[in-house]
């Protein structure tokens, strides 16, 4: 009797929880101006709350469902890590691999100071690459050829470019070129682009239906992102031509809330000691294993704390992720615009999440 009370009582905190916190979530909605927010709150094996609010445009009636799309921005970032780990479980590559190792004949166009860097240093933001965040960089000549062959020239470009690496007050460069650097290698390993390995990992094994660049809005209804022009909140189409400048695998991910609940749920699982798609010493290295910043992921050790945690955007779409590594919980925030505003009230929308669970 003792333990059914207790299951009531929590069924009926979360369901409290979750009332408090979808009036609270859409009232930080309209404050800030955001047209949609989805969120959730998770454990390794269930949603413990989760909502859509809002709508999939400023300038349309259409209300979110749990089955819209969103651009994740550099929460790709932790998605081309993974697949990666793959196969570094699988042999095709070691995290200690040499970039020369697998491209000798670039190494005598490419600037000295780059000779040594690794799989694990492009990843960890360690190599001294290039940011190409899309301010003040080099200017890129005009690649032609598949997706592929445009990035193998970028980044024969990029390995001319002078370094900047880290210092004390740097301990990394964030470089969206080194996940392009990275993913080369592993193209040249296994054969494939990294088009077809998302497809073969994320949808065919994982079964997790992620697409690239904008979700589709011309041809059903589903988000918009919005950019901020003169302070307005401006809708982007679908059709709008949109290319990260061959960084790619930094950055150009979309996919549901619900299917993007799965990923962080194989890595809450690994973090507490299960082999799943990958095993569960590869997740503590995903996520513990490089100082500052891992594997796709910022770990974040702070009073006694520990958090595995990234931000993405396009400038159009805004999302926020946290996994709690010690209470075993993670938090997830999507939404269809780009703003101080919006990465403002995302910041307290979070806040109030980790309140209400207890990280």
């Amino acid at each position: 009797m003792r333990k059914f009370a207790t299951i009531f009582f929590l069924a009926i905190t979360t369901v409290c929880f979750g009332q408090r916190t979808i009036q609270f979530a859409d009232s930080i909605r309209k404050a800030y101006n955001i047209p949609e927010i989805s969120y959730a709150v998770i454990d390794a094996k269930s949603t413990l709350e989760i909502a859509a609010l809002g709508r999939h445009s400023v300038n349309l009636p259409d209300t979110a469902t749990l089955n819209d799309r969103f651009h994740i921005g550099s929460n790709t970032k932790a998605m081309t890590g993974f697949i990666i780990a793959k196969y570094v479980e699988e042999g095709k590559l070691q995290w200690t691999t040499k970039f020369f190792e697998v491209f000798p004949e670039w190494k005598e166009n490419s600037k000295p100071e780059y000779a040594n860097i690794t799989l694990q240093d492009l990843l960890s933001h360690r190599a001294g690459i290039w940011p190409f965040q899309g301010e003040n960089d080099p200017e890129i000549p005009d690649f032609k050829g598949t997706k592929q062959e445009k990035r193998e020239q970028f980044g024969r470009f990029v390995l001319t470019l002078e370094p900047i690496f880290p210092d004390k007050q740097n301990p990394f460069i964030y470089s969206n070129a080194g996940y392009t650097l990275a993913t080369l290698m592993l193209e040249k390993r296994t054969g494939k682009s990294w088009e077809q390995l998302v497809d073969k990992v994320f949808n065919k094994d994982l079964k997790l239906n992620v697409e690239f660049s904008w979700p589709e809005n011309q041809k059903q209804k589903d988000t918009w992102g919005h950019s901020y022009e003169n302070g307005k909140l401006i809708p982007v189409p679908s059709t709008v031509d949109y290319h990260l400048d061959y960084t790619e695998p930094a950055g150009d991910i979309n996919i549901k809330l619900k299917d993007y609940i799965k990923f962080i749920q194989l890595n809450l699982q690994g973090l507490n000691g299960e082999n799943n798609y990958l095993k569960a010493d590869t997740y503590e290295f995903i996520h513990k294993g490089i100082e500052n910043y891992s594997i796709g992921w910022f770990n974040i050790f702070e009073n006694g704390k520990e958090f595995s945690t990234h931000s993405g955007t396009a400038r159009t779409y805004y999302s926020l992720v946290q996994i709690d590594r010690i209470n075993g919980k993670a938090y997830i925030i999507f939404t269809n615009s780009f703003s101080q505003d919006t990465q403002q009230g995302v910041k307290l929308l979070m806040r109030k999440l980790k309140e209400n669970y207890g990280s």
